[in-house]
């Protein structure tokens, strides 16, 4: 069994094993040995990458490489989180902090086979190289990760929970009919929806066809990315579901729909539609910052703020690459740093909540001094969420305007530029009142591992923002070239 596939059935095995492990030691263990096992796989399946297995069906080019490696990254720092959290969070009857009423968490067995099948699906997503596939692991993320969103089986939870399953579903579905039309697209049988088939014949395929595979896949999978206006679903289920958990929403899950919309503007541009794709991928993008920064100015949740947020930060990505060029490669490398900073800031978030339990953002104030650590990692990712130096995100998003600059887009550019800076005062607004407040209360020492990972993160978010690493760059560069980026 090649390591490709061990990194699909190690994770999906555990989970289903999971649910059947009586000992929570036990099953912890499972879930950081699975953990420490994906990270180190995907890292050597990516460098170099593998050939491809069943076909063609699942492989690892520059693209996906990027995105396995994150999606791992991630899962290693919520794990190291999560085990922390499950343990503090025990299944007990409590009170809701918002509405007062009973609640119950899910057994920890369901909560930590869940996340490992999120995870098998998600790698699946991520290295699937045919289409039907693909569409499979993106439909099955939906399904593995529904009952974390409604861990905490309140009223709210399960609102969000039946909100995400049913709005994505329909998502989905528009994605299923946009494959029976580039279905329709070339001549040929079933192995012609792979992306290598697909590119060999990119010259014969049928432009018409292709627009309307390309409009339904973007709409679908634009509601499992959360793009403007298809988002309804994420500010709900980003809120309510556990810290670990909307940090793997936010930073991991979003980005496999992102996929799923880079491989239809793969073929597009290969037909010689890129102009086609990128154009409706600009008016999406700036929909999206634009609706996000009018939520954000005036809200009173800090998760549902971080969750308007991460639309934001999509409608980043798909203006990126719907400029291509300089612009594809900004975006992929600011898809690197988003995840990082917003898997963060959940994570901080959940320590916020722990502590003063509730979500209002006008009933937690002093944070630095109650909670010192998590009061600076929650000042930091706000600036680096915002583009601030010496982030990461700052180099991306300013990479971004320079590619809409040079290609004379003023009112591209002023609508970017002024949308960023809404989002920049609305923000600033609420996290600094939380972070600098007074308060009476003494000062609360942290456990570790709620703070090892969140501290993880924004490291590695200063450190792209100070040097990108030799490989990282030949990764995004050889991804950006696949629709138009630089060396095209």
């Amino acid at each position: 069994m090649s390591l490709l596939v061990a990194l699909l059935l190690v994770p999906a095995v555990a989970g289903v094993v999971s649910y059947f492990v009586r000992s929570n030691r036990l099953r912890r263990l499972l879930w950081g040995a699975v953990a420490a096992f994906h990270f180190s796989a995907s890292v050597v399946v990516s460098l170099p990458a593998p050939p491809a297995v069943f076909d063609g069906w699942i492989g690892v080019d520059s693209l996906s490489a990027v995105f396995l490696v994150l999606t791992s990254l991630l899962f290693l720092a919520v794990t190291v989180y999560g085990i922390g959290y499950v343990h503090r969070e025990p299944v007990t009857p409590r009170r809701d902090p918002e509405g007062g009423r009973l609640q119950i968490n899910e057994p920890e067995s369901i909560f930590t086979g869940s996340l490992l099948l999120l995870l098998a699906t998600m790698s699946l997503a991520v290295v699937s190289r045919h289409f039907a596939l693909q569409w499979v692991a993106i439909e099955a993320t939906t399904l593995a990760s529904a009952p974390l969103v409604y861990y905490h089986r309140s009223r709210r939870s399960l609102e969000a929970a039946w909100k995400y399953v049913i709005l994505c579903s329909v998502g989905i579905g528009l994605a299923l009919l946009g494959l029976f039309f580039i279905r329709m697209t070339v001549p040929g049988g079933l192995d012609v929806l792979t992306v290598d088939a697909l590119l060999r014949q990119a010259g014969e395929v049928n432009h018409k066809w292709l627009g309307t595979a390309f409009l339904f896949l973007l709409v679908g999978y634009g509601t499992k990315m959360g793009l403007a206006p298809l988002h309804a679903w994420l500010p709900d289920a980003h809120s309510e579901a556990p810290a670990p958990v909307s940090a793997l929403l936010s930073g991991a899950l979003l980005n496999c729909a992102f996929l799923g919309i880079l491989r239809v503007q793969q073929v597009a541009a290969a037909a010689g539609m890129a102009a086609f794709g990128g154009d409706l991928l600009i008016v999406f993008g700036l929909l999206s910052m634009g609706l996000a920064g009018v939520f954000i100015l005036r809200q009173t949740d800090y998760k549902r703020m971080l969750a308007y947020s991460s639309v934001e930060h999509m409608g980043i990505l798909a203006l990126g690459v719907g400029l291509g060029g300089l612009g594809a490669f900004g975006s992929l490398l600011h898809a690197v740093n988003h995840s990082l900073v917003k898997a963060m800031l959940f994570l901080t978030a959940g320590n916020i909540l722990a502590r003063f339990h509730t979500k209002d953002t006008l009933k937690v104030q002093g944070l630095c001094r109650v909670l010192p650590v998590s009061g600076v990692l929650w000042i930091a990712g706000f600036l680096a969420i915002t583009g601030s130096p010496p982030f990461g995100t700052f180099v991306t998003e300013f990479t971004i305007l320079k590619a809409i600059l040079d290609r004379q887009r003023w009112v591209v550019a002023a609508l970017y530029a002024g949308f960023l800076l809404l989002v920049f005062v609305a923000m600033s607004i609420i996290v600094l009142r939380m972070a600098l407040g007074r308060s009476e209360e003494r000062p609360q020492r942290e456990p570790i591992t709620a703070v090892l990972g969140p501290v993880a993160l924004a490291v590695l978010a200063i450190l792209l923002g100070v040097h990108l690493p030799h490989a990282l760059v030949e990764k995004l560069h050889a991804a950006a070239q696949l629709f138009g980026g630089p060396g095209q």
